[in-house]
């Protein structure tokens, strides 16, 4: 049985990991180039069938790095 190659794993990681910060950079720069444009600030709306915007679950948790009132991420339940 042949074995994993990780090295090739792992610069399959580090070469999407670039590609994501490059696209980030793009749009970043493509943000700052054009204020005026309300096109590129919009985030992109949630599919129709997420489980989001069809259960009702109530608000998404915070963005990553915002502090949450509770420690699970989550509004307790009374």
């Amino acid at each position: 049985m042949a074995t994993p190659n990780y090295n090739y794993e792992k610069r399959q990681r580090e070469l999407a990991k670039k590609k994501k910060k490059e696209e980030k950079l793009k749009e970043r720069e493509t943000r700052k180039a054009d204020p005026a444009d309300p096109a590129a600030h919009a985030a992109p709306a949630a599919p129709a069938g997420s489980a989001e915007s069809s259960a009702g679950f109530g608000a998404a948790p915070p963005p990553h790095g915002v502090a949450s009132p509770h420690p699970s991420g989550h509004e307790p339940t009374v």
